[in-house]
């Protein structure tokens, strides 16, 4: 009997002394904010972080791996019982968590729609100088660079200045229903961005207007688990430099973080195009308990910038980027704050609350409303331009509770949306001065006359739902549905005998459906089938502004999509595929007038089909290949314009049915080929190709665009294993080639106009970055 009690007691002593108490913490390599649901095994025995990233085991193991969806697996050898893990986002898996779908974190396979992220890997390794350089790797888009962080955009949609995108942060819009600008992105701080997930087609069930092309959600960066800080400057061989700064600490249950940068351009490539731009966010999180969070963000935008116009056929093929004047401007500033109230009753249930606020300033004296009055004869007579503000502020709530159910293994979510956004507009006349014999505007006088003054009191409510089931275990069902009614209330500030409505009230009242399903195949393969429609009412300007002289109706777009992925060669491809009909009805469409400049008219019908694929293949871990594409056919259904013969002075319809639209390529794509070898941890090399294929100029589909194909190479070394651990340099080199290229083509009576895009462009950049959890 002794004998076995001493067995046991030696059993007992050997257990205890091999067994130890493992603790820990895991970040994301990039942000270093804790990670939440990373999965720890240890010789067979398992746990989960917590909300704060950190873990507690007992193990015997001399190792330890961590998992999560999103993220490269990281296995390291036990060497103390207090481990720091980090880890990076993978860029080969196509199949992360999102939040974008439903306002709550979800598995991409989970979710019926066309969605795509850029994650805090490749926003790192890409070192971009503007948005449209990490955007255009996702399959179906295409930001258009417009010069010094100004744009436009072209997903499922041909190229367009009109509201069918919505721009959100942390998935609040950045912007009101009605005060839409094809620029704002430029009121984002690229420097606090985490991760940029895209939804393609319409999302309007879940986030209301203008998400009918695509819906691009920016996801603002937290504060670091313990401390952590960046530091970083760049430049490039056009004069452009910038100055990036950005850290924080988590203390308890409060964390912080801040982050900024500030951009210079002067005497460019390109004539009159210098430019400054301040931009800088916040973030403070405070955890009153493991069930309760609040957060509070602000962002401060300020952009300064000559705007330089675009070019007529003769200046761009020669080359010559000299502008036609030397007046004209955007000055930008956009202050943006919200609250955010968190709560977990239980893990079936969960709430929260987010109040916002926006104060936000455009002012401008834009290029592209300059224009030359001529006669019957087409001989010049004048010029004329104009000077214009606008302004608005924002005190809105975005409320939503999601409830879970054993029914069917069922969710549903709620919510609604209150958006209070008050505004005002001005447009002075201007006569503009013309040296005609060299096309060059001298300089302007303002008249003092008012072409618009008014002031719309904006209020947008809306209330929406959506249901989840999962009746059998591969298949998911989502139903979703959204009630949205905008009110203007315009006062004209004009007098009485102005040549347009001194006031009026105006409802939109539109239910966005939206029914989808999801069914796993099992072996990362899978496919959706979704339904869902868009909406867009008028803008303020387009409904209210002088020239708009043709009523607008409120446009709808029903969307008809099946997708699926699948991953092959042991998970080292991924291929996603998804295919839409887009059918637009009463879409507002650009009509380009004879001075160059627009007005907006409903289109009866429109049709817009296409195919859009992602293949990303990792033969080896140091080798990674993307590929990203749309093929689509952008077509008038029924459209016409009413124009002028100037000769005869009278008006005719031209009829476009059955045309392409214009500024519509047929095929865009991207790819990238990145090295990251073993045998120099921190070193990458990437060389990636963009093209745009063809396309129409003008409606009447007589003029065309040729595309291009540009290739650019970016080379990365980040420190990691000596003295000098956290610096970093980089080499980009843009348009490798130096091709002369246009990112808009535009056409009218009287020739083309094009908008230049960069010669080869060579940036170098340092930095410096530490973190301790």
């Amino acid at each position: 009997m002794k004998k076995y009690f001493l067995y046991f007691l030696l059993s007992l002593f050997s257990t205890t002394a091999f067994c130890q108490n493992i603790t820990g913490t895991v970040t994301d390599a990039n942000t270093h904010e804790p990670l939440a649901g990373v999965t720890i095994n240890a010789d067979g025995s398992t746990t989960q972080t917590n909300a704060k990233g950190q873990f507690s085991m007992a193990a015997r193991a001399k190792t330890i791996t961590a998992t999560m969806v999103g993220y490269g697996t990281k296995t390291i050898s036990i060497t103390t019982n207090k481990l720091s893990i980090e880890l990076a986002p993978s860029t080969v898996d196509l199949q992360p968590v999102v939040v974008s779908a439903s306002r709550e974190g979800e598995a991409r396979q989970d979710a019926p729609i066309a969605i795509a992220k850029i994650n805090s890997t490749q926003i790192k390794d890409t070192k971009a100088t503007a948005l449209y350089q990490l955007l255009n790797k996702v399959a179906g888009v295409y930001m258009v660079n417009l010069g010094n962080e100004q744009h436009t955009m072209a997903i499922r949609q041909p190229i367009t200045y009109n509201a069918l995108y919505l721009y959100m942060e942390d998935g609040v819009p950045i912007r009101p229903t009605g005060i839409f600008n094809h620029n704002s992105l430029y009121e984002i701080n690229m420097s606090g961005v985490k991760d940029v997930e895209v939804i393609k087609g319409p999302a309007s069930s879940l986030y209301g207007s203008n998400s009918i092309g695509g819906a691009v959600n920016f996801i603002t960066q937290g504060p670091p688990a313990g401390y952590a800080g960046d530091f970083s400057v760049q430049g490039d061989n056009y004069n452009y430099r910038r100055i990036d700064a950005d850290g924080g600490f988590t203390s308890g249950k409060f964390g912080l973080y801040a982050g900024g940068y500030i951009a210079h351009q002067k005497n460019s490539w390109q004539d009159y195009s210098d430019f400054d731009k301040y931009s800088v966010n916040f973030k403070t999180t405070y955890s009153f308990s493991d069930h309760t969070k609040l957060t509070t963000t602000a962002a401060y935008n300020y952009l300064n910038t000559q705007t330089p116009g675009s070019l007529d056929s003769v200046h761009f093929y020669s080359r010559n980027y000299g502008s036609n004047n030397r007046f004209t401007y955007r000055k930008v500033e956009a202050f943006r704050a919200n609250v955010k109230l968190e709560h977990s009753w239980s893990q079936k249930n969960s709430t929260f609350f987010n109040a916002f606020f926006r104060d936000n300033s455009t002012a401008q004296l834009p290029s592209y409303f300059i224009a030359d009055v001529r006669n019957s004869s087409g001989a010049y007579v004048s010029s004329n331009g104009q000077v214009n503000d606008q302004r608005f502020h924002s005190f809105g709530l975005l409320a939503q509770h999601r409830s879970n159910f054993d029914f069917l293994h069922s969710r549903l979510i709620a919510g609604i949306y209150v958006d209070d956004s008050p505004s005002s507009y001005y447009a002075q006349y201007l006569n503009i001065t013309k040296d005609v014999a060299n096309n060059y505007y001298t300089g302007f006088s303002n008249t003092g006359t008012y072409i618009d003054n008014y002031r719309i009191k904006l209020f947008n409510t809306a209330a929406y739902t959506q249901y989840e089931i999962n009746p059998v275990e591969p298949l998911r069902i989502v139903m979703g549905l959204r009630y949205d009614k905008v009110h203007y209330n315009f006062t004209n500030a004009l007098t009485t005998g102005a040549k347009y409505k001194q006031q009026e009230s105006t409802d939109f009242n539109i239910v966005a459906p939206k029914l989808g399903l999801t069914y796993d195949l099992g072996g990362n393969k899978g496919f959706y089938v979704n339904y869902s429609v868009g909406f867009q009412p008028p803008e303020t300007g387009d409904l209210y502004q002088a020239r708009q002289l043709i009523p607008l109706k409120q446009a709808t777009f029903n969307n008809y999509e099946v997708g699926g992925w699948v991953s092959a060669f042991d998970k080292k491809m991924y291929i996603e595929v998804s295919l839409y009909d887009l059918e637009g009805h009463n879409e507002i469409i650009n009509q380009l007038l004879p001075d160059n400049t627009t007005q907006n008219q409903n289109a009866g019908a429109t049709r817009h089909r296409g195919i859009e694929y992602a293949l990303t293949y990792a033969p080896v871990n140091e080798l990674s290949f993307h590929f990203n594409g749309t093929n689509a056919k952008h077509t008038y259904v029924d459209y016409s314009e009413v124009s002028t013969n100037y000769v005869t002075n009278t008006n005719y319809t031209l009829v476009y049915n059955g045309n392409r639209m214009n500024n519509a390529p047929v095929w865009i794509a991207n790819a990238e080929l990145t090295y990251k070898p073993n045998y120099l941890p921190g070193f990458r090399l990437a060389g990636e190709w963009q093209h745009i294929d063809k396309y129409y100029t003008n409606p009447a589909n007589t003029k065309t665009y040729s595309g291009y194909n540009i290739y650019n190479l970016r080379l990365g070394y980040d420190l990691k294993q000596t003295a000098l651990k956290g610096a970093g340099i980089w080499f980009n080199v843009l348009n490798l080639t130096n091709k002369l290229y246009a990112t808009t083509v535009t056409s009218n009576q009287y020739g083309d106009t094009y908008n230049a895009a960069p010669p080869r462009t060579v940036s170098l950049g340092v930095s410096y970055s530490f973190a301790k959890n």
